[in-house]
């Protein structure tokens, strides 16, 4: 490695005894099952999350009561829809290894349903926020994550 996490040297991987067309295609396969993800979110193809999540993915910082797996992603984003029906994410930066990947995204979208009993605004919103995802057997499998929900609450007024 050079010191910046991800980045590898040819000569590393081959003392690793690693075949780079391997952690080529691992890499390429996990973007793939972000990519389409972050589509299914985007486009509110929610039933769709079933493809990219693991039946027993883990949620390290869960929507409260979020139950594991695709059914937990599929009922949050379901939420955030009903709350923001253009609601989109904006992947910025991204930083992969042979099974995470990290990336910076923003979140923007119009509040005309209720959130969190509060009822809708017809306020924008911007707010960013970070993941880190792992993945195994081309399936998201663990999530690490934090959004500045604080923030979007400021930007409706309801904080």
């Amino acid at each position: 490695m050079d010191g910046r996490k991800g980045r590898l040297h040819i000569a590393d991987v081959y003392a690793q005894g690693c075949n780079v067309k391997e952690r080529v295609m691992s890499r390429s396969s996990n973007a793939a099952v972000l990519e389409g993800f972050g589509s299914a979110v985007n486009t509110d193809h929610l039933g769709e999350l079933q493809a990219y999540v693991a039946p027993d993915s883990v949620d390290h910082d869960p929507a409260p009561g979020q139950v594991p797996g695709p059914e937990g992603y599929e009922e949050m984003f379901a939420t955030m829809r009903r709350a923001f029906p253009d609601l989109h994410v904006e992947v910025e930066h991204v930083m992969a290894t042979d099974d995470e990947i990290a990336f910076a995204y923003t979140i923007t979208g119009t509040h005309l349903g209720e959130l969190m009993g509060h009822s809708a605004t017809g306020k924008t919103v911007s707010y960013r926020g970070m993941q880190i995802s792992r993945f195994a057997d081309g399936k998201m499998v663990e999530r690490w994550g934090s959004s500045d929900e604080l923030g979007m609450l400021r930007q409706l007024g309801l904080a």
